[in-house]
């Protein structure tokens, strides 16, 4: 979300005559966009600007900006702090920028518009996207679920749609531009709602774009995976076969105290109504250990759950306190060793788990959208498959956004590593 709102703020700054310095040292502006959603998140944004000083001491004129949720979040801190931020902007003000960049009188205060919108979407204006296969398309804004541990209402807002036109239009033009893939963003993607269209109607639309050759989005909300939606993936070659599923945690006390308004036992229900609609899919999960409250035994179920799914992948957190949320006020906080302990838990069994699911994909077919040089050598590329996992190639004759048709030879961790069908079949 903060990539494609990033994009955004780039190409508001490009229609005011602004382009990219080479140099930050030789900017006219310098704007960080930020995350509050955990604690090291904004500590990174505090060392950052600490740099920025360092670069107005030397430059005065410099205008240093602070734009998304920490702003919204940290107003008064960065305020009281952080004096030389002359721009706080939330989430929903980033059309504010030319006003404040063309302001005849520089303010020595610092100007801040935190304002949350209703309304707000960015609907009229189109990102600024680098080169790439994959264009991230925001297609909703905020959240209205209020899970106690998490910020994102408080720093985004109430939850509202784009309109459906615009949203095929700007994957329209992603194509036009060279974009194989498209991800729909949103808190709760699959919240989506606009004069009627659910999120299935959407994913219908965009499915028909011309040329677009695969569909992605993140995050859905597991109270909002229906069976309707799942057909509707099924259906439809260009969406992805890949379903992020956060649980976050496997015990029931937990899940109620977080407000995540589904129990363990409908969760690993879903997921087999996943697995029997999309054969072959990849599901991935969020986790927080650490949880405040939460028991040794209450964490063991966690684990029990990781066992009957059997996650393709997950991103594993220790619970990080947001001020403001209503989790931030229970006392029984779990002392930071335990936290650790049981975060390295979880990632030894999901590696266990990723590893016994990408073995599974040995000597099979698999379709991979090529997307990047490998890590390993110059002499591979990396592409994922539709349900999302890594596989290594050799380059061959191949180019980035080429799909091709792999057999798995090897799962090496995380990673599959593929060779090319030299015969590929008609379609």
């Amino acid at each position: 979300m903060n990539v494609a709102d990033s994009e955004l703020v780039e190409s508001i700054l490009l229609d005011e005559g602004f382009k990219k310095a080479l140099d930050i040292n030789l900017a006219d502006a310098i704007f960080v966009n930020t995350c509050a959603i955990r604690e090291q998140a904004e500590q990174k944004v505090h060392s950052q600007l600490g740099r920025y000083d360092l670069i107005k001491q030397k430059n005065p004129d410099i205008i240093i900006g602070v734009l998304g949720c920490m702003a919204q979040n940290l107003k008064e801190d960065l305020l009281d702090n952080r004096p030389f931020v002359d721009i706080i902007l939330g989430p929903d003000s980033y059309r504010k920028l030319p006003e404040l960049l063309n302001r005849k009188n520089k303010d020595s205060k610092s100007l801040v518009d935190t304002k949350l919108s209703r309304y707000e979407v960015y609907e009229d204006l189109f990102p600024n996207r680098k080169n790439g296969v994959n264009a991230w398309v925001s297609i909703m804004r905020g959240c209205d679920k209020f899970c106690t541990f998490c910020i994102v209402p408080f720093t985004r807002g109430r939850e509202r749609s784009r309109s459906v036109k615009s949203i095929l239009d700007e994957a329209n033009q992603a194509v036009q531009n060279g974009y194989s893939e498209i991800t729909l963003l949103g808190q709760n993607v699959n919240s989506y709602k606009f004069e009627g269209l659910k999120f299935l109607n959407l994913l219908e639309e965009v499915a028909q774009v011309p040329g677009l050759k695969r569909i992605r989005y993140t995050s859905p909300h597991p109270k909002d995976i229906t069976e309707d939606l799942l057909l509707v993936m099924a259906k439809h070659d260009n969406i992805c076969n890949y379903v992020h599923l956060p649980v976050q945690a496997g015990n029931n006390r937990i899940l109620k105290r977080m407000n995540r308004t589904y129990t363990r036992e409908h969760f690993i229900e879903l997921s087999k109504m996943i697995r029997e609609i999309l054969p072959n899919v990849g599901i991935s999960t969020d986790i927080i250990v650490g949880f405040p409250g939460e028991t040794n035994s209450e964490f063991e179920e966690t684990l029990d759950l990781m066992e009957k799914v059997k996650f393709d992948s997950a991103f594993n957190f220790k619970y990080s306190s947001r001020p403001g949320t209503k989790a931030s006020e229970y006392d029984d906080k779990i002392v930071e060793e335990e936290k650790k302990n049981r975060l390295q838990r979880v990632i030894n069994l999901q590696n266990q788990h990723t590893l016994e699911r990408n073995r599974l994909l040995i000597d099979s077919k698999q379709h991979i959208l090529i997307e990047k040089e490998s890590k390993l050598s110059s002499d591979y590329w990396a592409g994922r498959t539709d349900s999302n996992k890594w596989v290594i190639i050799n380059k061959d004759n191949l180019k980035i956004n080429d799909v091709v048709p792999v057999k798995i030879i090897a799962a090496r961790g995380v990673t599959l590593h593929g060779q090319l069908f030299k015969k590929v079949e008609a379609a």
